[in-house]
């Protein structure tokens, strides 16, 4: 296990979201399931405690820590796209199992963990500064998933 690694609290689906991802995302790889040697409050002796994984080459930990706890946007993967279909990949995938859309390029899986699906083509056009980035951060504004040639135009003007 690496030194420092990011815990996500689930209720009981830890395994499947991390199994999700392995599939979904490139380096990604489901490491290991360990199961609780005993009876604890939110499950039982045998249930799958935790999960070690890898998205997108970053070490996790999930814990089935029952529904105490829930996501939020406080907490989001940033996952950099480099086209449209890439961005459409990886949208559809998160909304299209379960999960839900939100505004400028955020969308939550069906665990509800938040996801900012971000092409370059937006950031490239934030860093620009100046009217660039106004007209890209105007459009962008109005969306659900980006939509590259849309911040492109915006960008020109």
């Amino acid at each position: 296990m690496p030194k420092n690694t990011i815990c996500l609290w689930y209720d009981k689906d830890a395994e499947a979201a991390a199994r999700f991802y392995a599939e979904t995302f490139p380096d990604s790889v489901v490491h290991a399931v360990h199961r609780a040697p005993a009876d604890y409050p939110s499950g039982k002796a045998g249930d799958v405690l935790t999960v070690q994984f890898t998205v997108f080459g970053i070490p996790c930990l999930g814990l089935n820590g029952g529904p105490m706890f829930k996501h939020s946007e406080a907490f989001s993967f940033q996952i950099a796209t480099d086209d449209q279909a890439e961005t459409d990949r990886y949208w559809n995938a998160i909304v299209g199992n379960g999960g839900q859309e939100s505004a400028c390029g955020w969308c939550k899986d069906r665990w509800g963990l938040s996801w900012q699906i971000t092409p370059r083509a937006l950031t490239d056009a934030l860093a620009a500064g100046g009217d660039e980035a106004k007209r890209a951060f105007a459009a962008m504004m109005g969306m659900k998933k980006i939509d590259v040639a849309a911040i492109e135009a915006a960008r020109r003007g």
